[in-house]
């Protein structure tokens, strides 16, 4: 087998001469000029130190020397190509499997429809979808995009799209308010706070006992609030269907400076593939064409 890709050109050169029995014939299927075949060639008899073809003014013939190495490398060529050829992504349309990791409020709240939508676009592209909330490394776990928010980025080795930038929001179920009252800023001691591990960081609230709760998933920050425990932070796309429904209230309150960023990431190294670049597009263009909750 060839180590190198330009042991593999030489040989897969030689191949197509012999296969044609002509360099013009030769040239005309790789699609490279006659000249680069005749150097092609020349350079691999000059390597192995024997003469592979016999040339004549109208034909071409291998050489004892040609016939063995052709036994030998030509059906290894051939597998290569065929391999190459079956490659997802060679098309023009985006094809193959979509490895893709998502947190838990997010695959829930967005990516039903989302994926729906884009699986009627694109019917060449499988999705495998991991929910999780944990931090998946991209490369060492095989992925090709994550979808994260975040309050900023700090993975040099991941390429990230900023996607739109969503405030906090701060809601409580109506029986906590009838209850407890409305706090008139945040994080006022007299009330229970529900809040996710990294927006406390973010808005320096101490651990006790002004946050009675924290929850890393958005999604049970809702429920917990829904269920008079507390005022959960969390996004608008998360708490206003619960607003609409008459669980939750929005308090109106501001968490200044603390916004967390919607991205989508994918590793740096190499080509970005087909099927990654058209998810990206069209997750950008259904945010555009859908209304915030």
């Amino acid at each position: 087998m060839p180590e190198t890709q330009a042991e593999y050109h030489l040989l897969a050169t030689f191949v197509a001469v012999a296969d044609e029995q002509s360099f013009t014939k030769a040239a005309r299927k790789l699609g490279i000029g006659k000249g680069t075949v005749s150097r092609a060639i020349a350079q691999l008899e000059e390597q192995l130190g024997a003469e592979l073809l016999h040339r004549t003014t109208h034909a071409v013939a291998l050489s004892t020397a040609g016939v063995a190495l052709y036994e030998r490398v030509a059906p290894h060529v051939a597998a290569l190509n065929q391999a190459v050829q079956k490659l997802p992504e060679r098309a023009a349309v985006p094809s193959g499997e979509l490895r893709m990791t998502a947190p838990q409020d997010i695959a829930q709240v967005i990516l039903p429809d989302v994926l729906t939508q884009f699986a009627r676009r694109y019917p060449e592209v499988r999705v495998d979808l991991r929910v999780t909330n944990r931090q998946v490394d991209l490369v060492a776990e095989g992925f090709d995009l994550a979808i994260r928010a975040a309050t900023k980025m700090k993975d040099s080795t991941l390429t990230a799209r900023r996607l739109g930038f969503e405030g906090l929001h701060f809601y409580a179920a109506p029986s906590y308010v009838a209850r407890r009252g409305r706090p008139r800023r945040l994080g006022e001691p007299d009330h229970d706070w529900i809040a996710h591990p990294g927006v406390r960081a973010a808005l320096k609230l101490p651990t006790d006992p002004t946050t009675r709760f924290t929850c890393d998933d958005f999604l049970m920050i809702r429920a917990l609030a829904s269920a008079g425990a507390g005022i959960g932070m969390m996004p608008r796309f998360i708490g206003a269907p619960h607003v609409k429904e008459g669980l939750l209230e929005d308090l109106q309150l501001a968490a200044p400076g603390v916004r967390a960023g919607l991205y989508l990431v994918w590793p740096s190294s190499g080509q970005v593939p087909r099927k990654v670049v058209a998810f990206r597009e069209f997750f950008v263009d259904w945010l555009n064409k859908t209304p915030a909750g």
